[in-house]
């Protein structure tokens, strides 16, 4: 394919451009054929360049748009009255071929809203749903809608699973192990779109569903791709977060209590550094758009310059594997 071009809302999050161009100009040195466009107000990027030598301007180039959109406005007031905010110009350019993707760290709702007008939707897919990527005991879990759709019907998730199975099978695995979750494994636990849900997927053909999985469960790796509704996932994706920086935070401080702990914390501090790594919410940033015609990735809005650089990495990555199009040619077997 041609150079891969990534379209940055450079207004979105809650620190705006001078979190986000400056993530952006690392992007540019660890992939040397991507090209970026920043979109956003053009004074307020190019003062932030100018700190910044050595930038390539053949691969970084600004595109100006007016408007910026706040983290509290309703998506139906974004739809109807920011046509230049820098989030809508973005997605134009993706929609216009001009870049393959679109990184917003943005107000949710409004880039959901902004994305399905539009990109529009792939065939048989009635709402898009947000995707990650988390750690477990046995490696790492697909974990959808977090937040996009609050209140979905039994086909909304049943299409969330089919489109977490692709996206899982375009990232090398097997037959990916489906898991509704659930507040129990048995048949008789969990809410009538559950249990509905549960129906469609034993039905689905070319699907290995393998029944409900609990919150516990879904970090012991019991699943390749976890399904649940928005609301239920983007509580579990922030006390997760939550949790992981509080035990953080908690075994620090127990090392430094006294000598005799701050020797053994001295001793076990490249483990813990590793595992810190591994677990750091900047590390796994970036949820995926799926069941759009186009990529789209949502950052943190919170997300610091590592954060949002994981975030283009996720984008690039789509870009790499063709992710509409082959999400699209797996859909066609699956759901019409």
């Amino acid at each position: 394919m041609s150079a891969p071009i990534i379209a940055i809302d450079a207004m979105g999050g809650d620190f705006g451009p001078r979190c986000i161009v400056p993530a952006s100009i690392p992007a540019l040195t660890e992939f040397p054929s991507l090209h970026l466009v920043l979109v956003g107000q053009s004074s307020s990027i190019e003062s932030i360049l100018a700190q910044h030598a050595g930038v390539d301007p053949s691969r970084l180039r600004i595109v100006h748009a007016a408007e910026t959109i706040g983290m509290d406005e309703r998506p139906a007031q974004v739809l109807r009255g920011k046509p230049d905010s820098s989030m809508r110009v973005a997605l134009d350019l993706v929609r216009s071929g001009q870049a393959h993707a679109c990184v917003s760290a943005g107000n949710t709702g409004a880039l959901m809203a902004l994305s399905r007008y539009v990109l529009k939707t792939l065939p048989g897919i009635d709402r898009p749903a947000m995707v990650t990527v988390i750690p477990t005991e046995r490696g790492s879990c697909y974990l959808l809608d977090l937040g996009a759709n609050v209140d979905c019907s039994a086909e909304h998730l049943y299409q969330f699973a089919v489109m977490g199975a692709v996206a899982a099978e375009l990232q090398g695995i097997e037959r990916p192990r489906v898991a509704l979750l659930n507040i129990g494994v048995e048949d008789i636990k969990g809410n009538q779109q559950v249990k509905l849900a549960a129906s469609l997927l034993q039905q689905a053909e070319g699907l290995n569903y393998i029944g409900y999985v609990e919150g516990d469960g879904l970090y012991r790796g019991e699943a390749d791709v976890v399904v649940c509704d928005g609301f239920v996932g983007n509580i579990l994706l922030k006390s997760s977060e939550g949790l992981a920086s509080m035990i953080s935070a908690k075994m620090e401080a127990l090392f430094k209590q006294s000598l005799a702990s701050r020797l053994a914390g001295s001793l076990a501090l490249p483990l813990l550094r590793r595992l810190q790594g591994e677990l750091a919410p900047s590390r796994h940033n970036g949820a995926s758009f799926l069941g759009l015609q186009g990529i789209v990735v949502k950052s943190h809005g919170s997300a610091d310059a590592d954060g949002f650089l994981s975030a283009i990495r996720r984008a690039l990555l789509e870009v790499e594997k063709d992710m509409p199009q082959r999400l699209h040619e797996r859909l066609e077997h699956l759901l019409l």
